[in-house]
């Protein structure tokens, strides 16, 4: 803060203490019992006269005694580039030159607390040590019966409905209630810029972000436009977006998550709290998603939308007029390019230290610049931990940092631990699977950058089916494609999908697809028959509501952006429509005798001990089983040998084998186990 700007402040509050020495000697003139015993129990002449001569930090100021000649030295200042707190926070909020007296008087005891005594004094009442309605307007030189002096306290008034100034008491006469600064307004004016403590845990650091659109509004927002709406496809582009076209226009920003506004006791008073905040600063507001406050707080959007200020608006959903009465300037956010997205993560691993290429580690990833920017110092952050620089693990964490917690509730999230070398597929399978990854990594090359545009409102996303058999490795080869794009896993658990209720499962399966848009992982769906199954002709309202419900996810997979993998045992089950609309179908055949033999390798490898009589071979060529069911069965055989204290044998196997077998239902036949089947009995 300038010495100018508090200069300025403090001449004013001298003026004011002018015409409390005058209405002190006005009071001792009228006093009708000059000779009252209980004087003493509020304030006596003599101890008013120490305080009218008392020295204070405000009196000590070099310009304290600059008296007519204080608004001159003002505007000097102001010639001379200046920033005059009181006077721009004056002009901010149109306040007359009445208001700001009326700010200052009760300011005074919060700059020297002297007054605090004098106003007991001139109150008639040393308990009430600030300056009630009826004293500030005396000290301001108005009459207690002006409507349009008392009219300046009402709550449409800009000292009020800006929270520049609280009227307290409400139970006592108009002209009794006190007026009180509140700290955040008496700081600023102080020159503290510290947030409002209330504010502070709402508001977020954002970096801007260039884009042709940020140019637009920011000439609509320097033109006079106080409200905008921006529509965006990625989360976390918003907001960089308008804090660049506020920037433009020539004012900062307070960017608030609307989140964490909405789930707090009073949604509207903290609405209020921002707006003065951004007041004070001279700022627009940045906030969203704007559906989150809807939802929770309508009023609360209303006081947003009608402020003053430049606001702008974030959010997924398009504008609702329900919204507001003012009509906003509708605008859409642009969908990052790959290479844009590249240059946005290299910036920012740039400014942390890191040298890693951000089209290796990042380009594939759905994030904006906001996120990017959090991602990148959260990974920082994990790098600091051990002492070493940041790796793509670091931007794996950072990366799963930012998304959206909410899918968690509705689906079981699995960290990726396997890798192609852990696959044992059919090439058809291993290509398909190559396919699916290929789709996932470059589709906003092929999409957003070469322009092959699908039509149809679709969206960016992919989808696949896997099909096949139990075991066969559908499960763990979504995990593989997670680990190979660096995402996690989530795994849809049709116990929190499927309702019996008509509508529910739409409504369960709306939520997935809502909060896996925020979030960068790969969506699976397990058996996803039983709720990607087959229309069927319509004989009651049952089957007319389970059509409706098929119908929605039709709808939905087009429009969805993310990651989706469907896996059935039984592709015959999937509504031929669905499979028309999946960019992949992987068929996971049963293992041959030599895709066995290698799972059977891998499955007893070390440091699992074995004897020298298991014979694999025999294992591969004998017993025709999945891959889940050699995993099993070596378990299980592992068991076995632990409890015995020995190695695995040969006959441990055999008889994880036949448990194996009969889990299955099949018969245990010696033709198949042969010479080891002795080992059973």
């Amino acid at each position: 803060m300038s010495d100018a700007s508090l200069s300025h402040l403090l001449a004013r509050a001298a003026r004011v203490e002018e015409r409390v020495r005058g209405l002190v000697a006005q009071r001792r003139t009228d006093d009708p019992a000059p000779e009252d015993p209980f004087r003493g129990l509020y304030l006596n002449d003599e101890a008013v006269d120490r305080l009218l001569e008392g020295s204070a930090a405000v009196r000590s100021h070099p310009e304290y005694q600059v008296r007519a000649r204080a608004e001159d030295d003002a505007d000097r200042a102001e010639a001379a580039g200046e920033v005059l707190r009181l006077r721009q926070l004056a002009r901010s909020a149109s306040l007359t030159d009445f208001d700001v007296e009326l700010l200052v008087i009760a300011l005074l005891p919060d700059l020297d607390n002297r007054f605090e005594r004098l106003y007991g004094y001139l109150n008639d009442d040393v308990t009430r040590r600030r300056a009630s309605v009826g004293l500030a307007l005396e000290l301001g030189g108005a009459s207690a019966i002006s409507s349009s002096a008392r009219g300046r306290l009402e709550p449409s008034r800009p000292l009020i409905r800006h929270g520049l100034l609280l009227v307290e008491d409400p139970e006592r006469p108009f002209l009794g209630r006190g007026l009180r600064v509140p700290d955040r307004v008496a700081a600023h004016l102080l020159g503290d810029d510290a947030p409002d403590p209330s504010v502070a845990p709402l508001m977020e650091d954002v970096t801007p972000y260039a884009a042709a659109v940020a140019t637009q509004l920011g000439h609509a927002l320097a033109s006079g436009v106080m409200l905008a709406h921006l529509r965006e496809r990625l989360t976390g582009t918003g907001a960089a977006v308008a804090v660049e076209a506020l920037g433009l226009a020539g004012r900062g920003t307070v960017v608030v998550d609307l989140r964490r506004l909405a789930t707090a006791n009073d949604p509207v008073h903290l609405v209020a709290l921002v707006q003065r905040e951004a007041l004070l600063r001279g700022a627009g507001v940045v906030a969203g998603p704007i559906e989150a406050l809807a939802d929770a707080a309508p009023d609360g959007v209303h006081l947003l939308t009608e402020s003053e200020l430049p606001v702008v608006l974030v959010g997924a959903l398009t504008w609702d007029p329900q919204w507001s009465r003012a009509s906003p300037l509708l605008l859409d956010t642009p969908v990052l390019t790959r290479s844009e997205r590249v240059a946005l993560w290299e910036r920012e691993m740039e400014a942390e230290g890191s040298g890693l290429d951000g089209n290796d580690v990042a380009g594939h990833l759905a994030l904006g610049p906001t996120q990017i920017q959090r991602a990148v110092r959260a990974a920082s952050a994990s790098a600091r931990r051990t002492g070493h620089p940041i790796t793509g693990e670091d931007l794996r964490r950072g990366v799963r940092a930012q998304n959206a917690a909410g899918l968690e509730r509705l689906a079981r999230r699995i960290e990726p631990e396997v890798s192609w070398e852990d696959l044992v597929l059919a090439p058809g399978a291993l290509r398909g699977l190559k396919e699916v990854t290929a789709r996932a990594r470059y589709r906003d090359t092929v999409l957003t950058d070469w322009r092959m545009r699908r039509g149809g409102g679709r969206g960016h996303g992919v989808t696949a089916l896997f099909a096949g058999d139990s075991g066969t490795g559908k499960t763990m080869s979504a995990e593989v494609i997670a680990a190979d794009l660096r995402l996690d896993l989530y795994t849809v658990n049709l116990a929190t999908v499927v309702d019996k209720y008509i509508g529910e499962t739409e409504k369960n399966l709306e939520r997935i697809f809502v909060e896996a848009a925020g979030v960068n992982a790969v969506l699976f769906f397990d058996e996803a028959d039983a709720i990607f199954g087959k229309r069927s002709d319509v004989r009651d309202a049952h089957d007319k509501y389970a059509n409706i419900e098929s119908a929605y996810l039709l709808q939905r997979l087009e429009t969805f952006d993310g990651l989706a993998l469907l896996a059935t045992n039984l592709r015959a089950n999937i509504d031929e429509a669905f499979t028309r609309r999946l960019d992949a179908i992987v068929e996971f055949p049963a293992p041959t005798p030599e895709l066995r033999r290698s799972l059977w390798l891998r499955c007893l490898a070390p440091p699992l001990p074995l004897t020298d009589d298991v014979d694999v071979d025999f294992l591969a060529e004998s017993f025709e089983l999945a891959g889940g069911n050699i995993r099993s069965a070596s378990t299980t055989a592992a068991y076995l040998a632990a409890a015995a204290g020995t190695p695995v044998g040969m006959s441990d196997v055999i008889a994880a084998v036949e448990q194996e077998y009969r889990k299955l239902g099949r018969l245990v036949l010696e033709r198949e186990f042969g010479l080891y089947y002795a080992l059973l009995r």
